[in-house]
């Protein structure tokens, strides 16, 4: 009896082993797509009123561990009954990427003439306005994420593809937890650094302490870290969508051979964003035309 209970305590450890290989491995193969999530979320939480970033960054992660639990089934599910679906999702998430990263560099050199400020400020709007700005940038926020997190979600499970379905499982959770977890981790750090910097100036009792000297350094990277993030977080929904068309679709597998693959991605990606994007401007024109005038 008591042989059997230690027999069995060394398949856990053999098995929790394997599971730590697996889950290392995992996490090389979605580190690129993990630091491409941290980008686009950090420009996607960023721009709200100091009061209200928590609270929405808080909603954003929910939405965010809500989208792995929805996936997470599915994607076992499909995996294991219908493959192609997996490849079909893929290729209409990189669709709906590369669209946001075209469209936000078209914004940039064609603004909208209502486009009167960058961010969400107590200053610039009602509380109503605030509130009702914040729901549309967080479901937002929460849509892109879970394309994000279908494709993070779809590596790790190439990656432990053909083993038991509990170590899968096991894995590919993991994976979702640090992608969840950790992203909106540092995301949280990130558009808080005025704050740690004013309390850092706030409890210097030197007027060229240390403290005050970081706290300044603090204060005035952050706009400088949004502005770059916004510039990364759009560089990196068109190579997420790139590489999604590269590795999903044999056409563009074979095209532009010649180019470095982070070029290859980009160009692709950035075309056929612009492509959706002409498109969803037609339509809406279309069936801006149709309406009623009042």
């Amino acid at each position: 009896m008591a042989s059997g209970f230690f027999v069995l305590l060394d398949d856990i450890a053999a098995i929790m082993d394997d599971v730590a290989v697996m889950s290392k491995v995992a996490a090389k193969k979605t580190a690129g797509i993990l630091g491409d999530d941290l980008a686009v979320n950090a420009e996607k939480s960023s721009g709200f009123a100091s009061s209200r970033e928590l609270p929405v960054l808080w909603a954003i992660s929910k939405g965010s561990l809500l989208n792995k639990i929805i996936i997470l089934p599915i994607a076992f599910l499909l995996s294991a009954f219908l493959p192609i679906a997996i490849i079909v999702i893929l290729v209409l998430g990189g669709l709906f990427l590369a669209y946001e990263g075209a469209e936000k560099i078209y914004e940039f050199f064609f603004p909208h003439s209502h486009e009167e400020s960058e961010g969400i400020t107590e200053e610039t709007f009602t509380e109503e306005e605030i509130l009702a700005a914040e729901k549309g940038k967080i479901k937002s926020a929460i849509l892109t994420d879970f394309i994000l997190s279908v494709e993070i979600v779809i590596i790790a499970l190439g990656t432990v593809i053909g083993k038991p379905i509990l170590q899968q499982i096991v894995v590919v959770s993991i994976i979702a937890v640090i992608a969840t977890v950790g992203v909106y981790g540092i995301v949280a750090l990130i558009v808080r650094m005025d704050e740690a910097g004013f309390k850092l100036i706030q409890i210097s009792k030197k007027e060229n302490g240390v403290l005050k000297f970081i706290g300044n350094i603090l204060v005035q990277a952050l706009p400088k870290v949004i502005k770059a993030l916004t510039i990364i977080g759009t560089i990196a929904l068109i190579l997420v969508a790139g590489g999604l068309f590269i590795h999903n679709i044999e056409f563009f597998h074979h095209l532009l051979p010649n180019f470095p693959s982070i070029i290859r991605e980009f160009i692709i990606g950035l075309a056929l964003g612009f492509i959706v994007l002409a498109i969803v401007n037609l339509i809406k024109k279309i069936f801006k035309k149709k309406e009623p005038a009042l």
